[in-house]
């Protein structure tokens, strides 16, 4: 780590659209980012320059030697994170790992389990978690608003161009794993503990292309969600309790205003609150710093989205998908 201890400095391996607006808010939140790592010399290249990295390379070994790295953002096809994230760990990185952070539950705990093994920091990048917006919204859920909270409605789904990694089985291509891991956490995050989970949905080529979900949660509670990469399926959410419910419009888990129904007969039954948390940077920012905090303070794990949240909803994700792929096999 760098002198000042603020300043953590970065290792980004991937160069595709995530980086190009990952890597601006890791430079306003504060880090420095020293190299990067591309499929291809002249994509890393290029990538560098465009950012103002000192050092770029296509060969992964050159950035995890490096001296000049402390935290490695590791943004590559999904079916990769497990391995690369074990690498970078080994070598003695704290690592930061795009959602999904692995392809199942049993590779999450895996590279948890190397985390600590190696004493570094290591979390699933789930940035929703720490918008301003949602985490005010949850707190006001948490803090009684909206009754005893008993429904979530979520989806993500919207028509994906052919081609890329969503589409590829070989590289991870997974609906779930891309879009529905958002409803999912978000349901997981108001409601608590999955008990039952109901599953239907397409396969295309090996990969699921579409799931329309139900689950049961702790004390009774339930969740309707569904994903897509072939049509739009309305990309808002909704939070309900026993006194009122919250609104959040698309795209849910990137957005910055929600609609409160709850706390007056006015905002109930004629005029919602308007809740408004402008977004920092492209919105990575505030995970970003709060990660950094952590890693400075020397934790091992973030209290936001640790390993036990992390690994419960990748445990309701493998079972979306078995029952996803079972009931295209009947």
């Amino acid at each position: 780590m760098s002198t000042d201890a603020m300043i953590l400095r970065w290792g980004v391996l991937g160069t595709g659209r995530i980086c190009e607006t990952f890597v601006p808010d890791i430079q306003a939140a504060g880090g420095v980012v020293t190299a990067v790592w591309g499929r291809g010399a002249d994509k890393a290249d290029g990538f560098a320059q465009r950012h103002g990295i000192a050092f770029a390379t296509s060969e992964i070994d050159a950035l995890l030697a490096s001296d000049d790295v402390d935290v490695v953002y590791v943004a590559t096809p999904p079916a990769t994170h497990l391995e690369l994230a074990v690498r970078a760990l080994e070598a003695g990185k704290h690592v930061l790992v795009e959602k999904p952070m692995a392809m199942t539950a049993a590779e999450v705990e895996r590279l948890f389990e190397v985390a600590t093994a190696n004493d570094r920091f290591a979390m699933e990048a789930m940035w929703m978690k720490f918008n301003p917006l949602h985490v005010d919204v949850v707190s006001r859920i948490r803090n009684g608003l909206i009754g005893d909270p008993r429904h979530v409605r979520a989806a993500f789904g919207m028509p994906f161009p052919a081609g890329g990694s969503r589409w590829s089985a070989q590289l991870g291509g997974s609906t779930v794993l891309d879009q529905g891991i958002y409803p999912v956490t978000l349901a997981h995050w108001v409601l608590g503990e999955v008990v039952d989970v109901s599953a239907t949905g397409t396969i295309r080529d090996g990969v699921d292309v579409t799931a329309q979900i139900s689950l049961g949660h702790v004390g009774g509670r339930f969740s309707q969600l569904a994903c897509s990469i072939l049509e739009f399926v309305d990309p808002s959410a909704s939070m309900s309790g026993s006194a009122g419910w919250i609104e959040i419009p698309a795209m849910f888990w990137a957005t910055d205003v929600a609609r409160l129904h709850a706390g007056s007969p006015e905002a109930l039954f004629r005029e919602p609150i308007h809740l408004s948390r402008p977004r920092e940077g492209n919105g990575y920012v505030p995970m970003i710093r709060s990660v950094a905090k952590a890693i400075v303070a020397g934790r091992r794990q973030h209290p936001v989205h640790d390993a036990v949240a992390t690994v419960s909803v990748a445990r309701v994700l493998d079972e979306i998908r078995a029952q996803v792929f079972q009931r295209n096999l009947e």
